[in-house]
């Protein structure tokens, strides 16, 4: 579980690092002189459905003029399906603009497979307020999902200091760990197009391999403000470059959540793991490259981290 408090513990691990000690000796090894670097991908169709299993040798990886060697390329199916869900709302949502896409919510925690682990949390604060734990008992998990508070009560002032307070606090799992974030984006302690809040939380989330997901939650005033556009632009930026997807419905709160969580549960369910060898990082605890990622099959919608970590020797 996670143990919450004003005061926050580093303890970022890598996903690359973590999925290193859940394989085998043979999974994990990389060539003499290179390091693991692991990432999460999804291959989908355009139209949000099923694509054909993608192969190992269709794939090509590199980091900037490197071309990195794919160990692995494994199906995150059967064995390999172990999902960790955290589903973060930000407690300054209005309840009358979420209050009907409760059920929506609890529908998508009840539908997902039984290996995935799901978890309720609450952007406040700066923090992250757990309402339900980890847990494959879906039914029991979406019980939990409750209304927000609205600003004047509660919320975080920056759904990206929360983001990082969650990756910080996310214990290793040897499962994929990916978030669906419900908020306006807005940063209220950073408003502007220059956000070091934004920028720290992206770096954490990607050093710790984990994928956001994220849903717009604003009104037609904010959505029509220059605020408003930042914000959307910065859940599109963290989605993307942490391998995720962004669900719009124009510059409103979507009408309804269940077409969007349908969209993400193909996602989710269409994965795989990547394990490539790179020249290791110079720094103890490594460092953050921009990878570029080719698929030999047409029609594709691919999702991965823009950047990755390069761990030290």
């Amino acid at each position: 579980m996670f143990q919450y408090s004003r005061s926050v513990a580093i303890c970022v691990l890598a996903l690359g690092t973590l999925l290193q000690a859940s394989s085998t000796p043979a999974q994990a090894q990389a060539a003499p002189g290179n390091v693991p670097v692991t990432a999460v991908v999804t291959a989908i169709r355009h139209n949000f459905t099923d694509a054909p299993p993608v192969a190992k040798e269709d794939v090509n990886v590199q980091s900037g003029k490197e071309p990195l060697n794919i160990r692995e390329w494994i199906r995150a199916a059967g064995d390999h399906d172990a999902l960790e869900l955290a589903i973060l709302i930000d407690d300054a949502i209005h309840p009358q603009t979420i209050g009907v896409q409760l059920n929506d919510i609890r529908n998508f925690i009840k539908a997902q497979p039984k290996d995935t682990a799901v978890g309720i949390f609450y952007a406040d604060y700066g923090t992250v307020f757990e309402v339900s734990p980890f847990s494959t008992n879906h039914a029991q998990v979406a019980s939990k999902v409750r209304l927000t508070q609205g600003r004047r009560y509660g919320g975080s002032p920056s759904i990206y200091l929360s983001l990082s307070d969650l990756a910080k606090k996310w214990p290793p799992a040897n499962a994929r760990r990916e978030v669906l974030v419900i908020a306006s984006g807005v940063d209220v302690m950073e408003p502007g197009p220059v956000d070091p809040y934004f920028d720290a939380s992206l770096e954490d989330l990607q050093r710790a391999g984990i994928v956001v997901h994220s849903m717009y939650v604003g009104g037609y005033n904010l959505g029509t403000s220059f605020e408003g556009l930042i914000a959307q632009g910065n859940l599109v930026q963290i989605t993307n470059d942490t391998g995720g997807m962004g669900f719009f419905q124009g510059i409103q709160t979507p009408v309804a959540f269940a077409p969007f969580l349908k969209q993400l549960s193909v996602i989710l369910r269409n994965q795989y793991i990547l394990i490539a060898g790179g020249s290791p990082s110079r720094h103890p605890k490594g460092d953050l490259r921009g990878i570029k990622l080719h698929i030999e099959q047409h029609g594709l919608k691919i999702l991965y981290p823009r950047q990755v970590l390069f761990p030290g020797k």
